[in-house]
């Protein structure tokens, strides 16, 4: 892993994913109908992404869900249900064993969404779907993370009309691509307030818990420093005791009905918060699939800011 890389992977990300929307990634998927369920499984970065698709999916009555591939108490095999194993690399020998797991007689075909399209979860699916990302310089799964959330949105909308057309995913490259140039006036801000302190929560609302994952994971990947990521209104009910701690600051993703509830105990207990969505602007993300494609950036750019600083 280096930081130029890294650093390199998150700048290329607009053009990344406008190229995504420019082909149809789901063209190898030939489906009848909408699928009875939907599974979607794998791990870290996999796993957030799919965090956000069955959120998305339940929230028009489909049942879906989204399965750590490493659990010991899986899923049971079922007719009628589309089962997504999610890996960049393609090589989660988790996500490979669980995807397998599910060939029963008269299932759907089984689908990998990986950037190897030679890797063993492509050989153990019956349809590839390539996220066509590129090489991560920075052997960090940044780009990848957000192709493979562009490409599950993409899918729920193929089969229930979502809102997650290729025109969404153009408008959030052109608003990611804001939010790049617009850096130099939060990021040297930011990275003051978190460095040497005790760490960088993360909070966002549930359909977008999948942000605050990630951006907590880039966080204790790249620089190493604590990061955690908690559910805005879970939050309330088991983070809130850390802020009587000195050095707590919070990055809240705006978007949850408990977002007050938050700066009432901010004004109660004296910490930190900075959010993404007024405090760092974000074009349009009044969408919140669009901010959901555009806010882990900050943390990227956070995460590589204090790797460059600290190197290790």
């Amino acid at each position: 892993m280096n930081v130029d890389g890294f650093l390199q992977d998150i700048l290329r990300e607009p053009a990344a994913l406008d190229a995504l929307a420019s082909r149809d990634p789901l063209s190898p998927l030939k489906l009848t109908g909408p699928p009875e369920r939907v599974v979607f499984l794998g791990m870290g970065s996999s796993r957030y992404a799919a965090l956000a698709a069955a959120s998305l999916l339940r929230s028009v009555g489909v049942d879906a869900y989204a399965e750590m591939a490493s659990t010991t108490t899986p899923q049971p095999p079922r007719p009628g249900t589309l089962v997504v194993g999610i890996s960049a690399s393609g090589g989660s020998a988790e996500t490979v064993e669980s995807l397998e797991r599910h060939r029963v007689d008269g299932r759907l075909p089984l689908v990998a969404v990986t950037n190897a399209p030679g890797s063993s979860l492509a050989e153990a699916a019956d349809v590839v779907i390539e996220l066509g990302c590129g090489v991560e310089e920075g052997g960090i799964a940044c780009r990848s993370y957000q192709a493979t959330l562009a490409v599950l949105f993409l899918l729920c909308d193929r089969n229930w009309g979502v809102g997650a057309t290729p025109d969404l995913l153009q408008r959030a490259a052109a608003s990611q691509a804001a939010l790049f140039d617009g850096r130099d006036e939060w990021l040297g801000r930011l990275a003051d307030l978190v460095d040497g302190g005790a760490g960088l929560w993360v909070t966002a609302p549930e359909p977008r818990f999948g942000s605050a994952c990630q951006s907590a994971l880039m966080l204790r990947e790249a620089p190493r420093i604590v990061a955690a990521a908690c559910e805005t209104g879970d939050w309330l009910h088991v983070d809130v005791y850390l802020t009587k701690r000195p050095g707590y600051h919070l990055l809240l993703l705006l978007g949850s009905p408990y977002d007050s509830e938050v700066y009432g105990w901010q004004k109660e207990r004296d910490f930190t918060i900075t959010s993404v969505g007024t405090d760092i602007s974000i074009p349009g993300a009044e969408d919140p699939l669009l901010a959901a494609l555009v806010e882990t950036s900050v943390s990227e750019l956070l995460a590589a800011e204090l790797w460059r600083r600290h190197p290790i």
